[in-house]
């Protein structure tokens, strides 16, 4: 299984590395979202810690479906989804590959925004860095597990870019609430957070354990 993860994990960061397709258009997403709230509306220094990270995630939703859409196109259009079937490697590690990548991207695309948030919405995140980083991690790994096995089920269908959200999004509210409360207490909002930290501690657990389980039967489908 290791061996497979390994593979497909630096088979999908080599192919971002050269195309930088995914990256590059969550980040340009993002902050045009950002960008958009940011000129929308005029918030003081209060009102922006908690309402700015609401529009964080909103952004990063968002520009999280146009990356994951991606995760097993290029794989279905050239035909290696069928090949990745008959061939002896675990599908549990294919699974674990393409989720790790995920969270990859997904990570390097908030830490690329983040800098912008910050001077957009004029918030310090000094004092709460540590806790912004482990709630990045934690909100990754929760959209990523779900939007992989996700975007496993959208590839098999014709309108793949509409499925994927109509799929992941509504399952991934749970997540998005506790990543903005969370997100808002590392910006200095006071907020009572050891719930929603618990929360994505949760979430995280559950959807990994159950999509890594479940994916073997999607790719039968």
């Amino acid at each position: 299984m290791f061996n497979t993860i390994a593979t497909i994990l630096w088979k999908d960061l080599k192919i971002e590395w050269r195309t930088r397709e995914a990256i590059s258009a969550a980040f340009v997403f993002s902050v045009l979202v950002l960008v958009i709230f940011n000129f929308a509306l005029d918030l003081n220094t209060t009102e922006a810690r908690r309402l700015g990270a609401g529009f964080f995630w909103v952004a990063f939703a968002f520009a999280g479906v146009l990356a994951l859409n991606r995760s097993f196109a290029l794989e279905k259009q050239d035909g290696c989804v069928r090949a990745l079937l008959l061939s002896p490697a675990d599908r549990g590690g294919i699974y674990a590959g393409k989720f790790l990548a995920n969270v990859i991207f997904m990570l390097i695309t908030q830490l690329l925004v983040l800098p912008l948030f910050i001077v957009f919405f004029d918030v310090a995140v000094t004092g709460g860095f540590g806790i912004l980083l482990l709630v990045f991690l934690l909100g990754s790994i929760g959209f990523s597990a779900v939007g992989t096995l996700f975007s496993a089920v959208a590839a098999n269908t014709r309108m793949r870019e509409l499925m994927l959200p109509i799929l992941l999004l509504p399952v991934s509210i749970p997540l998005l609430i506790a990543a903005v409360e969370t997100t808002a207490y590392a910006l200095g909002a006071e907020t009572e957070v050891s719930m929603w930290f618990k929360l994505l501690v949760v979430y995280d657990v559950v959807f990994v354990t159950t999509c890594f389980l479940s994916f073997e039967y999607v790719m039968e489908e």
